[in-house]
Formats: C-alpha cells, structure tokens, sequence
C-alpha cells in the first residue's frame, strides 16, 4: 500500500550568504529570488512550490537571520522568525567548513531559539563542492550535539548535488495531506513584484561596494495594456531607485548616465525573459536620507 502524501511548507533559515535563495531557484528550476553576495539581500517571504509524486512542499524563503542593529535589520530578522513560527517544517541551511568558525556562534544562537519551537528541522550543508566530503564528517557532529535533526544532507545549491535526498528528506516531516497549492503554480510573488527585484539585483551586481544594501526599488508602473492586446505585445514598466545620499545617487546614475543604462538594460533582459514579452524600462534615482532606519521609510520602501 502507498503511502499517503505528504504537504506543507518548510522554511529556509540561516545566516546571510549561506545560499538559500540559490537553494529554491535550483529547487524550482525558475529564478524567482534574486542572489547577491550583499548581505539581506532576500527582504521577502518568497514561496516556491515544489511538486512531486509523493506530496507537495511550499519552500519558503526568509531573510538572513543576523543580529546587526538598524531598523531595516529588526525588521527582516523579525520577518524572518514570523515565517519560521508559520511553518511546518525547518531546514537550517550552513556552510561546508573544515573547522569551526566563528560564524557557529550565530548558528547556535539561532538553532537555541528553533529548539524552544519544536518544529522538525533538517541541517543542509551547502556548498559541498567546495570542500571534500569526508572533512565535512566533525562539522556535522558539532551540529548535531547542538540540536535534534531529523535528518541532516549536505548539498550543493550550485550544482544540484544532493538536492533529491533533502526534497525526500523535507516531504519526509511535513504533515501528511493533500496539496496545499495548484501543481502548476510555481510562485506567489507577481510578476510587478519579481520585475522591481530583477532590477534591484542588477543595482547589487554592478554597483558592487559603492552603494550599501540600503537601496531599494519601488516600482512606480506596470502597464500590461499592450501585452494584452497582442500575444507579442509591450509591457512598460517604470520604477525608482532609491538611495540614502547623494554620492550614491551619482554612483548609480554613472557618468554620463552609462551606470543606470547598464542597469537598466541587463534588468529589462531579464525581465523580458520573465514575462516573455517585449519591455520598456523606465528607471530613475532618487535619494531617501535615513529610510531605513525610519518605520516610514521602510513602509515606503514596502517593507512596512
């Protein structure tokens, strides 16, 4: 007799950087979080779903969980824990290291406060391809002397090794049930909302270090008029970048403009590909001084 099927959803958790939104867009097959090495890149709950003969799992991606002060931090570590609680299910994504490094304190810290939840958890240890298996072996003791896993698998987001073991072992502790979602739904986020953070990635990769992770995108328009009135239509898409000073302003706008044309253009290519449609992308640069350290600031921002 076959099982019955299992369904819910499992929170993706763990410090900045680790590979989490690299893990669901492997796991969906479709770039739906953007990745930067920035730290808080993720400032979403972004749901992927993930099908399967034997039941459904509805991945959800949280913000790096991290102790930095700053009002836009509170709120992404608070975002963070609300989608924890809302789960079913954990998997607490680390890094492959051959010794301990300082960066277990965080992870004990976090694996402290999962405890007290009470929530099956399931240890990813991503970037395996970085190291040789067997020095992964005393890292994977330390953890599990840390917390109760129910199991633990290590990966590689990047090349998709292990990826099938930790889908089983996800399906594995959630509730046994029905599919939670439509199996050819893929996503929750919109595609306005995927358009303003194809555009934010760009603004990380090309302006590098020169402009802080304190930027943020806000789409101002998403016209669909002329999409809809032919299948080869043009979407317009207008949004604002917005920074906190007015150096970064410069920055980003580059000189003679030729910064935000590379933005812009490497975005809209993405985006095109996205919707499957010809786009007009219409960006511009506008500075917010403090917004992040202000509740109406981050409201604005959409981050409220």
């Amino acid at each position: 007799m076959a099982s019955p099927p299992r369904s819910g959803t499992a929170a993706l958790v763990g410090r900045p950087n680790v590979g989490k939104s690299t893990l669901l867009n492997r796991l969906l097959g479709v770039k739906i979080a953007i990745v930067s090495p920035k730290p808080q890149t993720t400032r979403h709950r972004i749901l992927g779903v993930v099908s399967a003969s034997t039941g459904q799992i509805g991945v959800i991606d949280a913000p790096g969980i991290q102790g930095e002060p700053g009002a836009l931090n509170t709120h992404l570590a608070d975002l963070a824990w609300q989608i924890v609680r809302e789960a079913d299910a954990v998997a607490m994504i680390v890094e492959a290291r051959s010794r301990p490094g300082s960066s277990e304190a965080e992870d004990r810290q976090t694996l402290a406060r999962l405890s007290a939840m009470h929530k099956p958890a399931i240890l990813a240890v991503n970037k395996i391809d970085r190291i040789a298996k067997p020095l992964l072996l005393p890292m994977i003791d330390r953890y599990r002397g840390w917390f109760d896993f129910a199991d633990v698998v290590p990966i590689s987001a990047k090349t998709g090794d292990g990826l099938d073991a930790l889908k089983a072992a996800m399906l594995k502790v959630l509730p046994e049930g029905e599919s939670l979602y439509d199996p050819k739904m893929l996503t929750d986020q919109t595609e306005r909302v995927l358009a303003g953070e194809y555009i934010r990635e760009q603004l990380l990769r090309l302006c590098r270090q020169e402009v802080p992770h304190r930027s943020a995108v806000v789409v101002d328009y998403f016209d669909e008029a002329e999409r809809e009135a032919k299948a080869s239509g043009l979407v317009r898409i207008g949004a604002t970048i917005f920074v906190e000073k007015q150096s970064q302003r410069a920055i980003v706008i580059g000189k003679r403009g030729q910064m935000l044309k590379a933005i812009g253009s490497e975005a809209r290519r993405q985006i095109e590909g996205l919707l499957d449609a010809r786009v007009y992308l219409e960006l511009k640069v506008a500075v917010e001084p403090g917004w992040s350290e202000r509740p109406s600031g981050l409201a604005k921002m959409g981050y409220g």
